[in-house]
């Protein structure tokens, strides 16, 4: 049995949006008995059960999203941040806290050490970009409602909370290219009905709770069919738990990242929830995986992976199928065998 750890408290709500609803459609992948790579079904695309292609430092300072941030639905074409808005400089707590509160799209430039408290609501239509060495310390952002918002090129550190906090129905959020230490409670946590979420090229330094999917057990009314995430060529660090944990979200589609010396685990899918781990480099993690056992308080989920290296770390636990993110946008893997100097080379702060 797994040791029980202390449930997660749910997060603070923020401010106010509206969101437009929509269903997802699907196409199931049969995951393997063993840590073998999993062969897609016959109908799934062909890129499925292909081999990763030559490693490049494709997407490392992308323009644009990728993922489930890029895809068109609830009635947003993709994410566009505050593109098509003014420009302006943040150099202070007033500042920043009077940028992401404004109405209408905005590119808002970070830049010094900004030390705020609790967690901050944005409104949506916001790019939120780091000029320099850029820090938000002592309380983090937050998404109620909101959407089409990019955070990218921000340490982040010592937050009294969640550092990001993506909650109630937000959708259309990129998270990419920051650097993450010391949260008393999550990095980035993806709560509450949020959708079309992609978290990619960060630095998870050394943290605790690095990312948690869906805040309870109890919260299936909420988001089944929502929390479609993509987390891609992140480097975690040495952080303890969470790469991610996830509740009832499906598809989650992690792959190309790198886990270095994760002490409590890699990854764990529980509340039924469906997530694809693919071409991930595992070094030093005694259990990559959790599925059909759990974890801690929460019933089984399911799990398929494939592509992947373990390098003196456990065996993965598999169980059941997921729905093939393929099915949603077209994404190219790199051999698992060069994340490591893909992502050492590209994640993190000061790399767009």
């Amino acid at each position: 049995m797994l040791a029980t750890r202390n449930p997660d408290g749910p997060p603070r709500p923020g401010r106010r949006r509206r969101l437009l609803a929509a269903a997802g459609l699907a196409v199931a992948l049969v995951a393997p008995p063993s840590p073998a790579a999993a062969a897609p079904p016959p109908a799934q695309p062909s890129a499925s059960g292909t081999a990763p292609q030559a490693a490049s430092a494709t997407s490392a300072a992308a323009a644009g999203p990728d993922g489930f941030a890029s895809v068109s639905a609830l009635g947003q074409n993709g994410t566009t941040g505050g593109a098509g808005g003014p420009t302006v400089t943040a150099t202070s707590a007033a500042d920043l806290l009077e940028h992401i509160d404004t109405v209408g799209p905005l590119v808002i430039q970070v830049t010094g050490r900004i030390a705020i408290t609790s967690k901050q609501g944005v409104r949506p239509n916001k790019t939120i970009v780091g000029v320099g060495d850029a820090e938000i310390t002592g309380g983090g952002l937050d998404f109620y409602r909101s959407y089409n918002v990019i955070v990218r090129n921000i340490n982040f550190t010592d937050a009294e909370d969640d550092a990001i906090n993506v909650g109630q129905n937000s959708h259309h959020i990129w998270i990419d290219h920051n650097r993450f230490s010391g949260a008393v409670d999550g990095s980035v946590d993806i709560v509450r009905g949020a959708d079309y979420v992609t978290v990619s090229w960060n630095h998870f330094d050394h943290a605790d709770k690095s990312m948690l999917i869906g805040h309870s057990d109890g919260s299936a009314s909420t988001d089944v069919g929502r929390l479609k995430v993509s987390i891609h060529h992140n480097f975690f660090d040495h952080s303890r738990q969470r790469h991610p944990r996830v509740r009832f979200g499906e598809p989650v589609h992690v792959y190309n990242n790198y886990f270095l010396g994760n002490a409590l685990y890699g990854v764990a899918s529980t509340e039924n929830a469906g997530v694809l781990v693919e071409g991930n480099y595992f070094r030093d993690v005694p259990h990559p995986m959790w599925s059909a056992s759990g974890y801690a308080d929460s019933g089984p989920g399911r799990a398929v992976q494939r592509h992947n290296v373990y390098v003196g770390s456990g065996t993965p636990e598999t169980n059941g199928t997921v729905v093939e993110p393929r099915s949603y946008y077209p994404y190219t893997l790199d051999p698992a065998a060069d994340v490591p100097a893909l992502v050492l080379a590209g994640a993190g702060t000061g790399r767009i």
